[in-house]
This record gives structure tokens, C-alpha cells and sequence, in this order.
């Protein structure tokens, strides 16, 4: 009995709000590269902005995913990223988040 509340409490969970956090402010400066090659002017309210339509592509998001890698501890696919990329910071977070946490658990073997 003693081992199972061992393993309880050395049971690693996933870091999501860390992830969360890093994910944002990186498509953020995605977004933001991308309205000013666009010429687009983006809302400062952040509610706005996540779901303002900035074609994010898939290769930067790729890039984006390096900067995820020390949070989540290991060295993520590629393929987590959707081919063609999406339509505003919002999509890429709603799409990645969950494919991040599923990496995540099968590697340690745990859930948040």
C-alpha cells in the first residue's frame, strides 16, 4: 500500500498551464510577424487577437514547437502540427494543446 501512494506521488502531471503559457506567447510573435509582412493592424485586446485571422504556416509553427520542447522535456514530431497550417492563434492553440498533452502522457505515462 505504502508503494501505491509512492507512486502516486512521484506520478509526474502535465505541465499544461507552462505549455499553455510558452505556446501563446509564441504564435503571439508568429501572429505578429505575420499581420506586419500582411500589413494587417492586430487588436491589442487579447480575446480579439487569438481569434483574429492571422494565417499562421505550418513550417513556422514547426519552429514554434522548439521553443515548447524545454517545457514539455523532450523533442516533439513535426507531424503534431496540421499540414497548411491554421487561421488564427486560436486554432493553433485548440489543435496543439491537446496533441501536446496526448505526447506527453504517453511518453510518461500519466494525465493532468
Amino acid at each position: 500500500m505504502a508503494s501505491d501512494i509512492d507512486d502516486k506521488l512521484h506520478t509526474k502531471v502535465f505541465p499544461l498551464a507552462d505549455v499553455r503559457s510558452c505556446l501563446l506567447a509564441e504564435l503571439t510573435l508568429l501572429a505578429e510577424a505575420e499581420a506586419q509582412v500582411r500589413g494587417l493592424e492586430l487588436p491589442k485586446a487579447p480575446p480579439a487577437l487569438l481569434k483574429m485571422a492571422v494565417p499562421l504556416d505550418s513550417l513556422s509553427v514547426v519552429d514554434v514547437l522548439c521553443a515548447v520542447e524545454p517545457v514539455i522535456g523532450f523533442e516533439l514530431k513535426d507531424s503534431l502540427v496540421r499540414t497548411g497550417g491554421y487561421a488564427s492563434i486560436e486554432a493553433a492553440m485548440d489543435h496543439l494543446l491537446p496533441r501536446l498533452e496526448a505526447v506527453w502522457t504517453k511518453k510518461h505515462g500519466a494525465k493532468s
